[in-house]
């Protein structure tokens, strides 16, 4: 792989609670440097228009982030916001209650009310947070409700919920239950060349890094 094609599967983050305007200047230059498929950053840091990000670039925020543990009607509203403010990808994170209770008509319902303030061509990635689900049939249902609710990727993990990250067996696994219909995004924890390369090799299609600069220069 080549160090540009891997640079085009990778959504640069900066979710830190405490990244500042200045910093998120600062990565914004960086994303631009390294030609990544999109930056990905906190709602409150929109819109990016002051940082010259190029239009290759995608922009890329959080919705309902990082617990889940959020009316729809919330979630909603600040899908559309975003959007409005120049946001064309929204990665949200279901609701976990209602997928550990296994209620997962609501958790479908949950995703649509995304789904419909941000419709297509806007990029909806849905949040699984795979590590904190209870075994392969929930991983399973969870990447096959957002399919039903209109999604557009699948995405394993927040980064910060205490369960973990991405693994390769929850990647592998979500992208044989999507089979290329939807993408799969592996966030978490991927902070090294070989970890991303892995993630592909088990069917990531985006991954979504901070430490992208370490990754790509390691190639």
């Amino acid at each position: 792989m080549q160090r540009a094609e891997l640079a085009r599967m990778i959504d640069h983050t900066l979710l830190d609670v405490a990244a500042t305007p200045g910093q998120v200047a600062m990565f914004c230059g960086e994303a631009s440097d390294l030609g990544v498929a999109a930056v990905c950053i906190a709602p409150n840091r929109l819109p990016l228009a002051a940082y010259a990000v190029p239009d290759d670039i995608a922009v890329c925020t959080v919705v309902g982030f990082p617990s889940g543990a959020h009316r729809s009607e919330a979630k909603a509203a600040e899908a559309a916001q975003a959007a409005s403010e120049g946001a064309t990808e929204l990665d949200m994170v279901i609701d976990l209650g209602l997928a550990s209770a296994g209620l997962w008509h609501r958790v479908r319902e949950d995703i649509a009310a995304v789904r419909a303030v941000v419709p297509s061509p806007l990029i909806l990635k849905v949040i699984i947070e795979s590590a904190a689900l209870a075994d392969d049939d929930a991983i399973v249902s969870a990447c096959q409700v957002a399919e039903d609710a209109g999604a557009d990727f699948v995405k394993t993990s927040t980064g910060f919920h205490h369960a973990g990250g991405a693994s390769l067996h929850a990647v592998a696994l979500m992208a044989k239950t999507v089979d290329g219909r939807l993408g799969v995004k592996a966030s978490g924890g991927i902070r090294s060349l070989g970890a991303a390369l892995d993630m592909i090799d088990a069917g990531a299609t985006r991954l979504g890094c901070s430490a992208s600069r370490q990754i790509l220069e390691a190639l």
